[in-house]
């Protein structure tokens, strides 16, 4: 039995055997190639040998001629780029970017409780002045505005009180400043109406009277800002154009002057009878001088007189103490009462600003536009209850806008008042004109901006109002001047220190060639500093004013380029 399943078993796996056959050997497949390669014809087979060398020797070649340039330092050529000095136009732009906002905008908000009765306008609406938007029924309101005035009417009937108990009997200062001449006045003296106690100095501020040659006649003017240097202090402040009088002063060389009032803010350090001249530096550069220095005055002076007669109580009066506006000097005849009015006087002011925003509240709530312009933000309906201090709607004018942008240092003197201003917001051009560049900078990472407001005309609608614009408006341009590249132009330390700007012109060298410059640039041979003067420049090309002459052939930079193409 055992036997007979045995030669079953082989005879089943020799009858398997050849659907499982193994794959060749790789000995197998060598000898196939071998085989192929034995099959090809002579001829073919010597003309695969020759391009196979044909190769291995242009590979050889181009390795050797690679490696050959490499020594001989082959692998990069060096070009140096000149320019001609030439006359053209130049255009310096001053660019940045601001946000938009409506130039007249007006949000309404209901500081009490109340229930909205009617609304007469719809989210988007244009309005008019006057036009009704909506009533909200407020007992919160009106009662807010009854007890406000009655507490107005308390409050004045108080002040009123202390006022006449007093009047007459408290001397005091009408303005801040210094007092002069005073009288001694001891507890007991008598003092007669009209009677003269000391003068009252404003020394907060001193005048300055300057004359100027009519030669500069309306580069001076009310409100400008001037520079005051007075040599006591051996310092400058900054002082204001408080008038400017257009007198007739002929000086002993013929030459007429005008007069200007400056006001110079005093920190302490000032008093009347102090030399001082005040100079203004124009926006060519000119400075501005004073036909002659002048002396400060106090800005105005008074005499400080009793307005009863009457026993003294107290005196303050002590030359030159500085005294405040409403400072009580001297007291006659009554008791100590100035804490007590002074009291009563800021609680009627609080009451008075409490009625004004309860009636302000009242109107509300029967409000009507008081500008032209759309409804924004409008989300309640009749019915709706309101709750305290809820903005219910906004209307801003679109048709006009303002653009709040700031301007550096370096070009805030370019920017004048009307200036006109290219605008681009998203690819909207639009045009507007510098309304208005505030005095006041702000410095961030050691560089001062400027506030700047430019307004646009927006009647199409077609400016986003509270979304970035970018502006550019023309500083100064030059349609005939000499010009050269930027590169072309570099600012160099000489071996004293001395920092100058200078171009590298070609040639024999120059007379005015500067020497000793230090710089960490390689320039090449046959090119010698020279100092010029420069001008204003755009993103290319900068303005030569002095130093070089037109088609001189000047340095601008070393190009380097490879020699072979790998």
């Amino acid at each position: 039995m055992s036997e007979v399943m045995d030669r079953e078993q082989q005879a089943g796996t020799a009858q398997a055997a050849p659907e499982a056959a193994p794959p060749p050997a790789p000995e197998a497949e060598k000898t196939s190639l071998w085989k192929k390669w034995k099959g090809m014809p002579r001829k073919k087979r010597r003309k695969m040998v020759r391009w196979f060398i044909f190769l291995l020797v242009l590979a050889a070649i181009g390795l050797g001629i690679r490696h050959f340039l490499s020594a001989k330092g082959g692998g990069e050529q060096t070009e140096v780029l000149t320019a001609t000095v030439q006359y053209g136009s130049i255009t310096s732009t001053v660019d940045g970017s601001g946000l938009t906002k409506a130039k007249d905008s007006e949000t309404i908000t209901i500081a009490t409780t109340g229930t909205v009765s009617e609304v007469f306008v719809n989210e988007g609406d244009t309005v008019e002045p006057g036009t009704p938007l909506f009533i909200i029924d407020s007992d919160a309101a009106r009662t807010a505005v009854d007890k406000a005035r009655q507490d107005v009417l308390g409050r004045e009937k108080q002040l009123n009180a202390l006022l006449k108990d007093v009047a007459g009997l408290n001397l005091a200062a009408g303005y801040s400043g210094k007092l002069m001449e005073v009288v001694d006045l001891n507890p007991g003296d008598t003092i007669s109406k009209e009677q003269k106690l000391a003068v009252l100095a404003d020394d907060t501020r001193l005048r300055l009277t300057q004359y100027y040659s009519y030669a500069y006649e309306g580069m001076i003017s009310q409100g400008q800002s001037m520079d005051v240097s007075v040599p006591a202090l051996m310092s400058s402040l900054p002082g204001t154009v408080e008038a400017v009088h257009m007198v007739s002063r002929i000086t002993p060389e013929g030459t007429k002057l005008f007069s200007a009032d400056i006001l110079v803010e005093n920190e302490g350090a000032l008093t009347a009878e102090m030399a001082a001249s005040a100079t203004v530096t124009t926006a060519d550069g000119e400075t501005i001088y004073p036909y002659e220095p002048g002396k400060l005055e106090y800005y105005r002076t008074g005499d400080l007189k009793s307005t009863v007669n009457g026993t003294v109580l107290s005196s303050s009066l002590v030359d030159f103490l500085q005294v405040s506006a409403g400072q009580v000097l001297v007291r006659v005849d009554g008791e100590d009462s100035e804490a007590e009015i002074y009291s009563a006087q800021q609680s009627l002011d609080e009451a008075r600003k409490e009625l004004e925003t309860a009636e302000k509240n009242l109107a509300n709530c029967s409000a009507v536009a008081s500008i032209a312009g759309k409804v924004i933000g409008l989300t309640m309906k009749p019915g709706d209850e309101i709750a305290a201090n809820t903005s219910v709607v906004t209307i801003s004018d679109t048709s006009s806008l303002i653009v709040s942008a700031t301007v550096d240092e370096r070009n805030v003197s370019a920017v004048q008042v009307g200036t006109m201003v290219e605008l681009d917001q998203w690819g909207t051009m639009a045009m507007g004109m510098v309304e208005s560049v505030s005095l006041s900078s702000t410095i961030n990472n050691g560089v001062a901006t400027y506030p700047m407001v430019i307004s646009v005309d927006n009647a199409e609608e077609t400016l986003q109002v509270n979304s970035y614009i970018n502006y550019s408006l023309t500083a100064s341009e030059n349609d005939n001047c000499l010009i050269l590249p930027l590169q072309a132009v570099r600012t160099v330390s000489t071996e004293e220190g001395e920092s100058l700007t200078v171009v590298y012109i070609k040639g024999d060298k120059p007379q005015n060639a500067v020497e000793g410059v230090m710089t960490d640039e390689m320039i090449p041979e046959g090119f010698w500093p020279v100092e010029v003067e420069i001008g204003i420049s755009d993103n290319y090309n900068v303005e030569i004013k002095s130093g070089v002459e037109q088609d001189t052939e000047v340095f601008t930079q070393v190009q380097i380029s490879s020699s072979w193409g790998f």
